[in-house]
C-alpha cells in the first residue's frame, strides 16, 4: 500500500511541473518611480537587489523557480508584492496613493517587515539582508520623497479621498 501511495504522489509530483504560472518579466517601466522621483545609485541598488523581484514587473528567477510547487509560491509572493507596491508602476498612480506607499515603505522598513523574512532564509538573496544603514538610506530616501511632495504639491491632493461606503 505504501508504495502505491509514493508512486502516486510520484507522478502527481511529475504531472504538476508541466502546470507552471506566468512568470513576471515584462519590464514594463514607463511608470517607473525613477522617471519622477530621484533615486540615488545606492538607494537603486539596494531596492533592485532586496525589493525590486517582488515590487517590480522584472523579477531574477532563481533556479529553484521551475520546480513545482515552489514556483506557484514565489508567484503568490510576487503577485501579492506588486499588488501592495510596484515601484514600475508608481508614478501612473494619483499622488496621494504615490505618497501613501512611501509612508508604507518608511513603516515597513522601520518595522524590518521588509523584505520578507523567507526571502533571505536559508542564505538566499544575501544582499537583501540589509543592515541598519542600509535601511537608513532607504528610510531618508523615502522620507525626503515624502518632503519633496509636500512642498511641490498642495496638501489636499497628497491626502487619500475616503472610499464610498457600500
Amino acid at each position: 500500500m505504501l508504495k502505491k501511495i509514493l508512486i502516486g504522489l510520484g507522478v502527481v509530483l511529475i504531472l504538476i511541473q508541466f502546470i507552471r504560472p506566468e512568470k513576471n518579466e515584462s519590464n514594463e517601466n514607463a511608470y517607473d518611480i525613477s522617471t519622477n522621483y530621484q533615486v540615488p545609485e545606492d538607494v537603486n541598488h539596494l531596492l533592485k537587489v532586496s525589493c525590486n523581484d517582488c515590487h517590480s514587473n522584472k523579477t531574477e528567477y532563481p533556479w529553484y523557480s521551475n520546480v513545482q510547487p515552489v514556483a506557484w509560491f514565489l508567484n503568490s509572493h510576487v503577485v501579492d508584492g506588486k499588488r501592495h507596491l510596484n515601484f514600475s508602476n508608481f508614478t501612473k498612480l494619483p499622488l496621494a496613493i504615490q505618497y501613501h506607499k512611501f509612508e508604507e515603505i518608511v513603516e515597513m522598513v522601520e518595522e524590518k517587515e521588509m523584505p520578507i523574512p523567507s526571502y533571505t532564509y536559508f542564505g538566499l538573496h544575501p544582499e537583501a539582508d540589509l543592515t541598519q544603514d542600509q535601511r537608513d538610506q532607504i528610510l531618508d530616501w523615502s522620507k525626503a520623497q515624502m518632503a519633496y511632495l509636500k512642498t511641490t504639491y498642495p496638501a489636499d491632493s497628497l491626502v487619500r479621498k475616503p472610499r464610498p461606503k457600500k
